[in-house]
């Protein structure tokens, strides 16, 4: 970029970082636990630029600022340097396709130079991702006219026909089958399942009970940890006062564990924390919210999240 200061490309990589992660996010919200609670209006306007845009507001802990910032330092620093970055996966399904958007987009921009998903070996819940699903992810893209033009159960009892997918978007669903195919074939994007992931109990226990998975992701200068349910076994399922830092509610996976955390979680359940004092007491009173019920029940829909990160490389 000829005649662009350094400030200005950086500047512009942080709007585009951003907008992946976001997108990202958001993917999280349309997870079949959720069906039920969210009409399709509402699985619509969660996902575009407007509506991305839109839901800044409900982004209620944002930290994408300093985790991208960790990424271009890692990548200013040392620009020939192996920069890893790795995703612990939650839903398959769009989800999972929103989340290789985001692993090509940190490989193109150099952000990263090889990304590890980290699939659970069995579904905790029905969605879950386990490593069969990114193969099958993979032909539904590459035979993407037959996937979408074949009506669903739903549509063949009711005689509905799918609309049928263009010439151009059926182009550009092979290109990303060949682009993702072709990282994953030079080892940028590898799938590596741990039976941890799917374990009773918190995350917490990783260092003393996993602690070869721990020394393996202290490797990495970012592991994003994807949904709600991550969220809670890193946050140990405890009724934190909202305003904790999220350092703290993650206990030895926080500061001076030598893990970077970052969290792109849709709220679908009570626990929360790093949220700004009062905004939880704030949230309670609107309509709906839970009120004086003892419930957080604002945070039961999907329709608000928490980006939160700790650094537990800093010294």
């Amino acid at each position: 970029m000829q005649g662009v200061s350094e400030a200005e490309k950086r500047a512009a990589e942080e709007v585009l970082f951003r907008e992946m992660c976001e997108i990202c996010l958001w993917g999280n919200a349309t997870d079949l636990s959720l069906l039920t609670n969210l009409s399709y209006d509402d699985i619509q306007a969660l996902q575009g630029a407007e509506s991305r845009k839109k839901n800044e507001s409900k982004i209620l802990a944002n930290d994408f600022p300093v985790a991208f910032d960790v990424l271009w330092k890692a990548q200013t620093s040392n620009p020939k340097g192996d920069r890893r970055v790795d995703i612990v996966l939650d839903n398959a399904g769009f989800e999972l396709f929103v989340d290789l958007v985001l692993a090509g987009y940190l490989l193109e921009s150099g952000l990263a130079t090889q990304i590890v998903l980290h699939p659970k070996n069995i579904p905790w819940f029905v969605s879950d991702v386990v490593p069969k699903d990114f193969s099958e992810l993979l032909t539904a893209l590459v035979n993407a006219k037959q996937f979408y033009e074949t009506p669903s159960p739903d549509e063949a009892a009711s005689n509905a026909t799918p609309a049928p997918l263009s010439a151009d978007e059926e182009k550009s669903l092979k290109s990303l089958f060949e682009h993702w195919s072709t990282l994953y074939a030079e080892g940028k994007i590898i799938m590596r399942a741990n039976p941890f992931w799917t374990e009773g109990g918190s995350f917490w226990r990783m260092p003393k009970t996993a602690p070869e998975l721990f020394e393996d992701l202290k490797e990495s200068e970012l592991v994003i940890f994807k949904g709600d349910l991550n969220y809670r076994k890193l946050t140990a399922d405890g009724m934190w006062d909202p305003a904790t830092p999220f350092s703290t509610a993650i206990g030895p996976l926080g500061p001076k564990s030598g893990l970077r955390v970052l969290t792109l979680r849709t709220c679908k359940a009570d626990v929360v924390v790093g949220l700004p004092s009062g905004k939880d007491e704030e949230l309670r009173a609107m309509e709906g919210g839970g009120g004086d019920s003892g419930a957080r029940k604002w945070a039961w829909s999907g329709k608000w999240a928490v980006v939160s990160f700790s650094d537990g490389k800093a010294t």
